[in-house]
């Protein structure tokens, strides 16, 4: 159809002649109303955008020497990050002397990785970087969580709920 027809055509109509893709060989053009059509594309946008999902990177903090009660609590604190389906960056710092045993903080990053291994798989292996060695976990696919690991996060989520 020639450029002419179809502006007359849309005319007739009352409504706009819109070019959907103008890249291809012809252009190609539509007979719509263009308000409505921004409008539905809007709302395609916000309903895209309330049906998403954010994950956040939660960080947990150690040190190498760490003691096993602390370890222990630290652990606990990923474990619940993860059952809320967030990513978790395990940071080790070291200071002074630390530094010429960054094995230690290796290990304890293996370790961590080996403890969780039912409910996390590591993103990455352990990277030093200046004098903090990191690495992400995220939650495994189907991974079972402990009835008492979520009777904390929804007491966790209703307190916050309380406060907001």
């Amino acid at each position: 159809m020639k450029i002419d027809e179809a502006i007359k055509a849309a005319a007739d109509r009352e409504l706009d002649l819109v070019e959907v893709a103008p890249n291809s060989t012809p252009p190609v053009c539509r007979i719509l109303d263009y308000g409505r059509h921004k409008y539905d594309l809007s709302k395609k946008s916000q309903v895209a955008k309330k049906h998403q999902k954010i994950i956040k990177v939660k960080e947990i903090k150690m040190r190498p020497k760490i003691d096993v009660h602390d370890y222990q609590f630290k652990s606990g604190h990923v474990k619940r990050f993860l059952s809320q389906g967030h990513r978790v960056k395990v940071t080790i710092m070291f200071r002074g002397r630390e530094m010429a045993h960054t094995h230690l903080g290796r290990g304890l990053l293996e370790r961590l990785a080996a403890d969780l291994e039912a409910l996390a798989t590591p993103e990455n292996t352990p990277r030093l970087e200046g004098r903090n060695m990191y690495m992400y976990m995220v939650v495994k696919p189907g991974a079972v969580f402990e009835q008492k690991d979520l009777k904390k996060v929804a007491k966790s989520t209703e307190e916050k709920d309380a406060k907001d």
